[in-house]
């Protein structure tokens, strides 16, 4: 089953997508108004419920997507997690995960444009899978991971690079406003019996850049579950990105940038495609 969040009418709300026809569940489960507070509150079977005895009627052609969880308290990244991109940055598989953040406001959606910044014509595209949380707090073991993972979805990381390597954190380049796009929908893991199956890839107005399998992950998602959490409480609506594969662009020759009208989507089996355009920021005065 899946879960989006979307604008409807100017209205923020979330709800199911069955069948390309969308029930809004805003305020009907527990008066749960965001995806966010269905998790928290543990209501998902509710919600499934009211989606089969409630047949929704908004069309997604009325709707405008909105990232899986618009407003995660925590988006935990992970840098060079697959054997190729660790390769191809001429870098050495590290003893623990290389783990950085994105702040929510990083963010844009499914049909939505991804942004590039004026101060940068170096914008990358990392495919990735996301990982939505529970209310999992810390200090999970490893055997217990995946039984706080609410669902999956796409994520298109994309990436500043020259602003990446002013200094050896990742911060700068990975938080540009609209550079993180999410989506286009959340599947309950109840519905991926085995992520390891699955394969993601990324096309760049057609071409395929990234492919890989899941099962190729460095540190798999249980191991960075409990890694995070032994820092951190994982809390419902949290998200994690599990890492981009080889072939990103600043490592080709000659190097490939995203550039306004380019299209970039994201596909992972079993979850959907991820599709955005890319257009320049504009700066208002």
């Amino acid at each position: 089953m899946k879960f989006i969040s979307f604008n409807h009418n100017n209205t923020e709300k979330f709800g199911i997508i069955e069948n390309n026809v969308i029930t809004d569940l805003t305020g009907k489960i527990s008066d749960a108004k965001s995806l966010k507070e269905l998790i928290k509150i543990k209501k998902i079977n509710d919600a499934k419920e009211y989606a089969k005895n409630n047949p929704g009627n908004i069309s997604p052609n009325e709707i405008h997507y909105s990232p899986v969880i618009p407003n995660p308290g925590k988006i935990i990244c992970v840098g060079l997690n697959y054997s190729e991109h660790v390769k191809e940055t001429n870098r050495t598989i590290e003893e623990n995960p290389v783990i950085f953040h994105r702040f929510p406001e990083s963010q844009t959606s499914h049909l939505q444009p991804i942004q590039r910044p004026t101060v940068s014509e170096s914008l990358d595209f990392e495919g990735e899978m996301a990982v939505i949380m529970d209310e999992g707090g810390k200090h999970i073991k490893t055997e217990d991971a995946l039984k706080h993972i609410v669902g999956f979805s796409c994520y298109n990381e994309s990436t500043v690079r020259d602003w990446q390597r002013h200094t050896r954190q990742f911060g700068m380049g990975k938080n540009f406003e609209k550079t993180g796009s999410f989506g286009p929908h959340m599947v309950l893991a109840e519905d991926i019996p085995d992520y390891k199956s699955l394969t993601i890839e990324t096309r760049l107005n057609g071409d395929v850049m990234q492919n890989a399998k899941l099962s190729q992950l460095i540190f798999d998602i249980p191991i960075l579950i409990s890694y995070v959490s032994k820092a951190m409480a994982w809390r419902a609506g949290d998200v994690l990105v599990t890492g981009t594969p080889g072939g990103v662009g600043f490592k080709r020759n000659p190097p490939v940038f995203m550039k306004p009208g380019d299209n970039v989507e994201v596909e992972i089996t079993d979850i959907g495609v991820l599709s955005n355009t890319i257009k320049d920021e504009i700066i208002s005065n």
